[in-house]
């Protein structure tokens, strides 16, 4: 399987002129840690995450980012730099512009090898260098889950259905005196035979049912009555 087969396709973006009211109001709609911001071609040129909007003036922050013995050994440029990631208010001033990103075709191992390395949620996926779409731990958990649902179990043949179903009805103790027979044909049971109870007709359908397998159940069951002898038929 490949990136492409995966992504998530319709994402959220921010150009790198953009507010980051607009990237934040982007990240809580879409409950995401973190959006690709791209050009004008749609290129991938960085992307805003919920860490590089920790240290900011407007919730009190950023004061303790001051180390005093880094800037007398980096110079007030530091500072200078500190200043723009905590009280600017566009998106290329506080982006990370370092991206670990994928090709479409790249194979799901090395996105998940990416997400192990990089201890990242989500990898955005590039075509000729454009954004496309977007690989996220769920995106891998959702593939995961489809793969199994179609791995089909092995079908058990007629005959095993017929002697499952068989089993169950002998060993239940409200069979009595009623005699059942069974045949399968694809997958589909009918049944035949007398019961003298008709209440036992459910519990024969229901045993039927219940053995996985099994497609459908046609009941052809008689009922006799035994005081009687009225004769009447099961319905399909």
């Amino acid at each position: 399987m490949q990136a492409r087969d995966v992504m998530t396709t319709q994402v959220a973006t921010v150009g790198p002129d953009a507010a980051i009211e607009t990237a934040i109001a982007l990240m809580t709609q879409q409950r995401v840690s973190g959006v690709p911001v791209v050009d004008a071609e749609g290129r991938l040129v960085g992307i805003l995450t919920e860490g590089d909007l920790l240290r900011r003036v407007e919730i009190g922050t950023d004061d303790h980012l001051r180390r005093p013995f880094l800037d007398l050994l980096m110079g007030r440029g530091r500072e200078a730099v500190e200043y723009v990631r905590s009280h600017s208010r566009r998106v290329s001033d506080l982006m990370t512009e370092e991206i670990v990103s994928v090709d479409d075709d790249a194979p799901l191992r090395e996105v998940v090898r990416l997400m192990e390395k990089r201890r990242v949620r989500r990898v955005p996926v590039l075509r000729n260098r454009r954004l496309v779409g977007v690989v996220s731990r769920h995106d891998l958990i959702v593939a995961l889950g489809r793969e199994l649902q179609e791995i089909e179990a092995p079908r058990p043949t007629d005959a095993a259905l017929a002697a499952k179903i068989q089993g169950e009805i002998l060993n239940a103790h409200w069979l009595g005196s009623s005699s059942v027979g069974i045949t399968v044909e694809g997958g589909v049971v009918t049944l035949e035979g007398v019961i003298h109870d008709e209440r036992v007709r459910a519990a024969i359908r229901v045993a039927a049912e219940n053995v996985p397998g099994v497609k459908a159940v046609h009941d052809e069951i008689v009922f006799v009555e035994p005081q009687t002898g009225a004769i009447s038929a099961g319905v399909m």
